[in-house]
């Protein structure tokens, strides 16, 4: 067979080799500096004021969820009522009363 042979040049693997014709510069020696500096903090962790913090952040986002939930359920009510209304319909607004007035 010879070199030119498709069946043999398909089965074959190639590196085509790209260069810019710019020299690569050589990696650093060390990719990043040592981490060890960032592990600890200068002083020392108050985990009791983090936790104060923790539980303070997580009633404020629940505090905020909560009042979601109310302002598109008052929301919900009063798009309903309007609706209600707009359609010509009486009577769209529940009137609360108490049976034992007397």
């Amino acid at each position: 067979m010879s070199n030119t042979d498709p069946n043999k040049a398909d089965s074959e693997h190639r590196v085509v080799s790209f260069r810019t014709g710019r020299p690569v510069p050589p990696p650093p020696e060390e990719p990043v500096e040592d981490l060890a500096k960032y592990a600890h903090g200068e002083g020392r962790d108050d985990y009791r004021h983090r936790m104060t913090v923790n539980v303070v952040a997580f009633l404020f986002v629940m505090a905020l969820i909560g009042a979601g939930i109310w302002i598109a359920d008052t929301m919900a009510s009063m798009r309903k009522n309007q609706d209600c209304v707009l359609s010509g319909r009486s009577g769209c607004t529940p009137v609360e009363y108490k049976k034992d007035r007397w």
